[in-house]
């Protein structure tokens, strides 16, 4: 009898077990969602903007690029300037109006120094005003008398010449799998003086984007009115079989315009075309940046004892309007998801259904976000002693924000459509790790599984996603958790907002503690006590004694009606550290501002998760 190996013998006899349990053995097999959180900045300029060139910017594409990537560069002013860590993606986006007008201003030419107002300006820019002649561009720019000779417009050589470059660097960096560089542009709506501008980001590369140049705001090529900008991209993936999308800037220096409820800037009621075709067109919102945070107001949300966080709240974004408390409500992201659940009641779209996201908008080509490397908006206040002196651009800017994609691999196609699909997260800086999905059916034991994720996608919608048809008796339940980022504090707490339209069609909110740190119970207010506070101002310094490293439960909406419309998102908050102005006092041997807390509490906004009966 011919003996066969015993090994053989032994897999023959399990050998169909094998097979049937190989198809589910390993929990990492077959997944079939996205297991990356990919981090950029989706709004920078270069010293391509108009207005970043004359405060000062002398720091092109490649520096932009080279600096998100991670390697060290030299800021405009010589300081030695690296990331703690490299970007995973960028979009430069550079304002459409006027694009490659600076460096002609820079450079002199002849046809620049031929107008009078040209050489005053390129004059004063290379005696040391330039910041005098930015504010000057900006403001003729945003009140509609910029100077008509002094306008490159798209149809001219100079304008293509600059669209041109633009892509042919973003080519040159995107690198798929490692590095992705978007085609991208700002386009600078200032109506009425308020902040209107969008990111418009391409899904393409130079192919289609050169098929069209940007749009812009100035007539006959331009408008100030987004309908025109939408009408624009309908036409650019129609004509180039491209995909495009836009980000709203951050509303706060709007003045109530970014978010209507009845009718545009313009008199022009929103109508079923308004809703759907923003809808279509922009599905994320930028929540945080350096001009500001503007996920929530005090004024609009008394009782969220985290609303007051880097406000701004006093202008439009050339102060010729002060602000006023109605205006408010047209310009926050909590405010409008709430006035979206009223726009579809009326006119059947949510126009407001977007994701949240985050970037810098740093006009000096550095994506800097993180408190103790922050390098300002502008080039004219990067880091020194007198950098603090003024409001606006002084104290007042925020280390803020980054970017945070949920996406299969680090490609431009992959990224984008996350983004399209709104399975995106804001931080104010630091690279905390969240995730948020919503379902029927989520148990206490699932925020404990090593394979939560799976479970997510699994029992569920992630953040971005929607659910319906509640199941009788049922509430919604989500599971949440956040872990910290390595270089930064620990986190606090974990909340979940919840925004509903009752019968009557009014709105409501409230801010729910989901998960926290420590040993602390909620007081008979309902509000969990503060987490403490370990920041010595005087050396810029915090220990991670408290809080938590990571966060995570389920949680199930005690309040549900089935027949209310409502949106959840989490809010996911560290413990105190330090504030950058802090970090300058401390350096610089400055006293601290008094206008601003010596610390902060940095935060991150998921994208929402709709209920639609």
């Amino acid at each position: 009898m011919k003996k066969i190996p015993i090994t053989v013998a032994l897999l023959a006899c399990v050998s169909p077990i094998l097979a049937e349990e190989s198809q589910t053995f390993s929990p990492y097999a077959d997944r079939n969602f996205p297991t990356k959180v990919l981090w950029g900045d989706t709004h920078l300029h270069t010293n391509m903007s108009m207005d970043a060139g004359a405060y000062g910017n002398r720091l092109g594409h490649d520096a932009a690029y080279r600096f998100a990537r991670g390697e060290e560069v030299t800021s405009t002013h010589g300081l030695k300037a690296q990331l703690s860590e490299p970007l995973d993606f960028l979009v430069v986006a550079d304002h459409s109006d006027n694009m490659g007008f600076f460096p002609d201003l820079f450079q002199g030419t002849d046809y620049i120094l031929s107008q009078e107002i040209g050489r005053d300006w390129h004059d004063r820019i290379h005696s040391g005003k330039g910041a005098s002649v930015a504010w000057e561009i900006v403001t003729k720019f945003s009140q509609g008398v910029f100077p008509q000779n002094m306008v490159y417009t798209p149809d001219s050589a100079a304008y293509r010449n600059a669209w041109e470059k633009t892509v042919e660097f973003a080519e040159k960096y995107n690198e798929p799998g490692r590095f992705t560089a978007f085609v991208g542009y700002e386009w600078t709506s200032l109506a009425l003086g308020g902040n209107m501008h969008r990111v418009v980001i391409y899904r393409d590369g130079a192919d289609k984007a050169n098929q069209m140049v940007p749009f812009t705001t100035a007539e006959p090529f331009g408008s100030l009115d987004p309908r025109e900008l939408w009408k624009w991209l309908e036409q650019y993936e129609s004509e180039t079989g491209g995909d495009v999308l836009a980000i709203a800037h951050n509303g706060n220096l709007a003045n109530g315009i970014m978010f209507p409820i009845d009718e545009q800037y313009t008199g022009r009621k929103l109508d079923e075309d308004y809703v759907q075709t923003r809808s279509k067109w922009e599905p994320l919102y930028e929540v945080t940046q350096i001009k500001g945070d503007g996920e929530s107001h005090p004024f609009l949300s008394p009782n969220d004892e985290f609303a007051d966080y880097e406000t701004w709240d006093e202008w439009n974004l050339d102060r010729s309007t002060p602000k006023t408390d109605d205006m408010l409500a047209g310009e926050y992201a909590r405010e409008a998801l709430k006035r979206g659940l009223q726009l579809e009641e009326r006119l059947g779209t949510n126009p407001y259904k977007f994701g949240m996201i985050g970037s810098t908008d740093s006009h000096t080509s550095l994506a800097t976000a993180a408190e103790n490397n922050f390098f300002g908006k502008h080039s004219s206040r990067e880091p020194g002693v007198g950098r603090m002196d003024h409001d606006r651009l002084g104290w007042e800017m925020v280390a803020s924000g980054l970017a945070a994609v949920w996406a299969e691999e680090n490609t431009r196609e992959s990224i984008f459509d996350a983004m399209a699909r709104r399975e995106t997260y804001a931080t104010t800086g630091p690279r905390m790790t969240v995730r948020f999905f919503g379902g029927w059916d989520f148990k206490a034991a699932d925020a404990r599984s090593g394979t939560r994720d799976k479970v997510g996608y699994g029992k569920g919608v992630p953040m971005g996603g929607e659910l319906s048809n509640a199941p009788d008796d049922d509430a919604p339940s989500f599971l949440v958790y956040a872990s910290k980022d390595p270089r930064s504090g620990n986190l606090d707490r974990i909340q979940v907002i919840k925004g509903w339209m009752d019968e009557q069609g009014d709105v409501h909110e409230q801010v729910f503690d989901v998960s926290w740190s420590g040993e602390r119970d909620p007081g008979k207010d309902g509000k969990l006590p503060p987490v403490g506070n370990t920041v010595d101002a005087s050396t810029a310094t915090w220990t991670n004694t408290i809080g938590a490293a990571e966060l995570s439960t389920v949680w199930t909406d005690p309040e549900f009606d089935p027949a209310q419309k409502a949106f959840y998102y989490a809010r996911a908050i560290e413990i105190p550290t330090p504030r950058w102005s802090t970090y300058d006092s401390v350096r610089f041997g400055l006293p601290l501002p008094e206008q601003t807390a010596p610390w902060t509490q940095e935060r991150a906004y998921t994208s929402p998760i709709w209920y639609n009966p």
